[in-house]
């Protein structure tokens, strides 16, 4: 399967998009080779300013080449606002043309007989008068390349204007017996219901009479193409850190409590032990922290989402074989990586800061849920910004998380620093490395500890598969 962040396999990247993947290799390169002088230079006495600055010159140049690298990939997949349109219904095509009408001159005699005889809701004196199917699909696909957390969410379109949804808090007990054993009664499941309101988003893209009356522009593209920008900045912000009111719920809006104390409707985080910063000793071991944190069913298509300046920190973290945990993307139309786990770069997400959650790590699909209402709706406005001509357009979208266990958060900051264990870290003679999850060099080895037994502890460690996170015991103590 196809992880979300991946380039679609039937897609032919274009060149410029193997260019700037080239390019954006060749910095990654320079970056590491700068980072390990800065390194060197660091034990010998202090960093020189001029590597730092050097560091931080690259660090941003990988920046733009993965932005420019994405920008590449983006524009690849989009069709072009002229040239025939795809084929279509006599519906379809009647609506399209009608809808063209509309735009271009304001008749929209053809749009309300068409929209009376669907007995669709609304009009044009309510709120516009419905895109064609074929546009209404165009913004949500440009939506999904725009918007990291939808590309990562669960979508569903609905028809109404809240969807709920029953959700198994705890699955039904069951036991085993013998063939002619009586089966004692079981508890019934604990179910809770989520409710998912579609709350309303606009934009007004303008435009002049000249390009309404140039017969070689695809409007519906044009409108998808102003819109899509504009909507997927509004849903970035508000599925990381919406308030729920006439706005979807973010996920960092929802009452966070350490991993220790995680119980549902609540996300658990792990803490970094350090305030505003990784440790200065065994920097990575948050991370490790982190992604054991998260159960294994949702590690596999599990994904870490931070915005560029935590990832330009997380760069320079590396583990005691000398590897770094970032890689850059191994092809153009891919995404980078992180202990073997693609990186979304989401600039929603908060900076490092004393008690932020600056990275979340999860299976987002299961965790956070885009509800869309179906219908995507324009009314023109030809009077209150002359000459142009402006389009109100408005599309309902809700969200919010859909499963609270499926996603972690690491606070940089102190409080419950590694949830699976109740020890001290261990001396670095009892740490082993072992072979990660991973797809690229850089991401091949990662830390865990191996602890030896302990007095007082009540089960032999390692508790959790031979692997421990951060150098703790996996059970509790008596």
């Amino acid at each position: 399967m196809t992880h979300p962040l991946s380039a679609p396999e039937t897609k032919v990247t274009a060149p410029e998009a193997n260019e700037a993947h080239f390019d954006l290799m060749l910095a990654f390169e320079a970056y590491k080779a700068t980072n390990e002088q800065r390194l060197g230079e660091i034990e010998r006495r202090a960093a020189d300013p001029l590597t730092q600055e050097k560091l931080a010159r690259l660090n941003a140049a990988l920046d733009s080449q993965k932005a420019r690298l994405d920008a590449h990939v983006t524009k690849s997949r989009r069709p072009a606002l002229g040239g025939a349109p795809e084929q279509r219904s006599g519906a379809a095509l009647e609506h399209g043309d009608a809808f063209s009408s509309y735009v271009r001159s304001g008749e929209s005699g053809g749009l309300k007989a068409l929209e009376a005889k669907a007995l669709s809701v609304g009009s044009g004196a309510d709120g516009g008068y419905l895109v064609p199917a074929e546009t209404e699909h165009e913004i949500a696909r440009r939506l999904t390349q725009l918007s990291p957390i939808r590309a990562l969410a669960s979508v569903r379109t609905i028809g109404s204007g809240t969807y709920k949804k029953p959700f198994m808090k705890s699955g039904p007990v069951s036991g085993w017996a013998a063939e002619t054993a009586a089966r004692p009664q079981t508890d019934s499941p604990v179910l809770a219901e989520l409710a998912f309101p579609a709350m309303e988003l606009y934009a007004m893209p303008a435009a002049t009479q000249a390009l309404l009356d140039d017969a070689q522009v695809n409007l519906e593209e044009w409108i998808a193409a102003e819109v899509d920008s504009a909507f997927a900045d509004q849903e970035g912000a508000a599925f990381v850190n919406g308030d729920g009111i006439a706005k979807p719920k973010g996920f960092l809006a929802y009452t966070k409590v350490a991993e220790s104390a995680w119980t549902w409707d609540k996300v658990g985080y792990v803490a970094s032990g350090v305030s505003g910063a990784f440790p200065a000793t065994n920097p990575s071991d948050p991370l490790v922290d982190l992604v054991y944190a998260l159960k294994g069913g949702y590690r596999q298509n599990a994904s870490f989402v931070l915005n560029r300046r935590t990832q330009a920190a997380v760069r320079k973290l590396k583990d005691e074989t000398g590897d770094y945990l970032w890689a850059p993307p191994a092809v153009a139309g891919q995404s980078a990586s992180l202990m073997g786990f693609p990186v979304a770069e989401s600039e929603d997400m908060p900076d490092i800061a004393a008690d932020a959650f600056a990275i979340a790590f999860g299976d987002f699909r299961r965790f956070y849920l885009v509800v869309d209402r179906a219908g995507v709706r324009v009314l023109r406005d030809p009077y209150s910004a002359k000459p142009y001509v402006l389009f109100y357009t408005t599309k309902r979208v809700g969200g919010g998380i859909q499963d609270f266990d499926a996603a972690k958060l690491l606070k940089f900051g102190g409080g419950d620093v590694s949830s699976p264990g109740r020890f001290p870290p261990l001396p670095a003679a009892e740490r082993v490395g072992v072979r990660g999850r991973g797809a690229s060099a850089a991401a091949q080895d990662f830390l865990h500890w191996v602890p030896a037994p302990r007095s007082g502890c009540a089960v032999a460690c390692p508790g959790r598969g031979s692997l421990v996170s951060a150098g703790r015991c996996t059970r509790s103590s008596p």
